[in-house]
């Protein structure tokens, strides 16, 4: 597989499991979907750009199993685009919804999951996609 998203070339960190980023990002590419993405973005959700309106859900999941913090690249309009720093390891799984925009990562304000959270259908979202990862990664430990 291809990487393109932000951080790909250094996303060489490990769970107990031996899996990478990049690993989480295959198996992700294929649980992303419309019902995952946030609501106000859906209907400009399609199979092409799978990571639009999952970037809090994935970086919090993330964030689950390899720890580190969620920060957020501040969009102008109130939200934050969230993506994942574990040490010295910074990637975005969801980057690639900016198509060729390049994202300023630097001096980002921290996420807290219970502010995203908050918002009912978030948590929900979240917890789908936390469900279907297990599933899959679950599956893999028995093949």
């Amino acid at each position: 597989m291809t990487y393109h998203f932000y951080g790909w070339e250094t996303a060489t960190i490990k769970d107990q499991r031996g899996l990478t980023p990049r690993d989480y990002y295959t198996l992700l590419s294929s649980i992303w979907c419309a019902d995952t993405c946030a609501p106000r973005m859906r209907d400009a959700w399609t199979e092409e750009n799978r990571t639009l309106g999952q970037c809090s859900i994935t970086a919090f999941l993330l964030q689950d199993i390899y720890g580190g913090r969620v920060l957020g690249v501040p969009l102008g309009d109130g939200n934050y685009h969230c993506f994942n720093e574990v040490g010295d390891c910074v990637f975005d799984l969801t980057s690639e919804q900016f198509g060729d925009a390049k994202l300023n990562y630097e001096h980002c304000p921290e996420q807290h999951r219970e502010l995203h959270f908050a918002k009912a259908e978030k948590k929900e979202r979240y917890e789908r996609l936390r469900q279907a990862l297990l599933s899959h990664v679950n599956q893999m430990g028995a093949n």
